[in-house]
């Protein structure tokens, strides 16, 4: 967090950063030096959005920033500026142009983050001075969603299954949460039989690991998250390509995660369990083959249509074991389909639910807070694309229509109607940079997960 400091006594000379845009830049103009002006113009600062100008004193001290905002984006205004003004202190003007200037300091926070675990930074990022109040809200939103980007971003050789259990149980060190496992054929015994048949053909062991905290009188909450570490496509494999950065094939599990941090650090009044089934989709002599028949843990017998199809097979038996919970509400992450992008592409994660209040109440909480999302039906008659000649159903079928619906409805099979169900098919991947969205892992939904789980069980 260190984008993001506390204001007191010894940081009391931040640089004042004035936010402006083409409708109030004149009045902006009237509040500086006729040198300070004169540089505006010699310098062709017009307060474009994203743009912005070092004004000095007559001693070449720096003293102001002008930055050109657009003033409906307050969390992408200043996201550009951490790694683009010099490095020093900095606070927002009273001045400025920005309504909200909570989401402006989260956007300056998220614009700062840089993945260090390999290479040295290229420079500090320049920090913003906020009351405590604000730092209190934003450090614990700034840390989980750099955590989704850490876990996202670490190549499979040092994030695979064993990795992520491993960070799971420092979860559970910090918050006293109890944290075990099911590793290798305990998943056999323990009837989780696909994360076996996903995860057997890997030299590292697919695991099932269960993080339970919170009173038992409060109402159960169950998060779920897909923990592909690496996706081949098994037999049926991926082209070079599609293969390339599927490292972030575990950016449910992920979300999940830093969801349940969230919750953790809140004390929110739930029950929870976070479960995430931790795989690697390898090609072995033992490989899940296409045409096998798995019965789940729920009892459903399916065909095994793809093998690329394998995030929905690790995550039918962790829902079916989350529902034997009887929770008052399940939460699914995953990493589910490049047919979502299709759709929505790479910014908005696709939501599907079969509780409508709740629907409603996390697309209202990703718009307040800037993280949208967009839902998408749980069409019941496109179940017949995943009708099988022998089994129940398969896990993938011929037609390439409504891919992201019909894995939703694969999903939908192992939750009860009487359990509200949300399910995000995310990216969880910025494919280029842009201010406050750095290229790699990004966390998409989180917060208005959060917010929406905030708003359900405080009130």
């Amino acid at each position: 967090m260190s984008a993001l400091i506390e204001r007191q006594s010894g940081n009391r000379h931040s640089i004042a950063i004035e936010t402006t845009d083409t409708a109030h830049y004149a009045a902006s103009r009237r509040r500086i030096t006729a040198a300070q002006r004169r540089w505006l113009s010699d310098s062709g600062f017009a307060a474009a959005p994203g743009t912005f100008a070092l004004l000095t004193d007559p001693t070449g001290k720096l003293v102001r920033v002008l930055a050109g905002v657009d003033a409906q984006d307050a969390l992408g205004a200043l996201a550009a500026l951490p790694t683009a003004l010099p490095e020093a202190n900095y606070h927002l003007a009273a001045e400025g142009v920005l309504a909200d200037t909570n989401q402006a300091a989260l956007g300056w926070a998220l614009g700062a983050y840089q993945f260090t675990r390999y290479r040295q930074p290229k420079r500090a990022p320049a920090r913003l001075v906020v009351s405590a109040a604000e730092l209190q809200q934003l450090a614990p939103l700034v840390e989980a969603t750099n955590q989704v980007r850490d876990l996202v971003n670490t190549p499979t050789e040092d994030m695979g299954p064993q990795q992520l259990a491993h960070a799971i149980k420092q979860l559970g060190k910090t918050y006293k949460a109890k944290v075990r496992e099911w590793v290798g054929d305990e998943l056999l015994k323990a009837n989780f039989p696909t994360i076996h048949a996903v995860g057997r053909a890997s030299h590292r062991a697919p695991r099932l690991i269960e993080l339970n905290w919170g009173k038992s009188s409060h109402p159960k909450l169950v998060v779920v998250g897909k923990g592909v570490c690496f996706d081949t496509g098994g037999l049926d494999l991926k082209t070079s390509d599609g293969m390339r950065w599927m490292k972030k094939d575990m950016g449910g599990a992920a979300h999940a995660i830093a969801l349940a941090s969230l919750i953790m650090q809140a004390k929110l009044p739930v029950c929870l369990t976070l479960l995430i089934p931790a795989v690697e989709n390898a090609v072995a002599g033992n490989a899940m083959r296409p045409g096998e028949v798995i019965t789940t843990r729920a009892g459903h017998t399916v065909e095994i249509d793809n093998t690329d199809a394998e995030g929905r097979l690790v995550l039918c038996d962790a829902l079916a074991y989350g529902v034997e919970q009887q929770p008052e509400l399940i939460v699914d992450f995953a990493t589910l389909t490049g047919a979502a992008r299709v759709a929505l592409g790479p910014d908005l994660p696709a939501l599907f639910a079969n509780d409508e209040a709740a629907a409603a109440a996390v697309l209202a909480a990703g718009h307040t807070v800037n993280d949208p999302l967009w839902r998408l039906p749980l069409w019941r008659p496109y179940r017949r694309m995943l009708d099988s000649y022998l089994a129940d159903f398969a896990n993938a079928g011929p037609s390439r229509h409504a891919g992201a619906i019909t894995a939703a409805l694969y999903l939908e099979r192992f939750v009860p109607d009487s359990t509200p169900w949300l399910h995000l098919d995310t990216y969880a991947w910025n494919d280029s940079d842009r201010p406050g969205r750095p290229r790699g892992g990004e966390a998409m939904g989180l917060r208005a997960l959060f917010v929406f789980l905030q708003q359900r069980y405080r009130g």
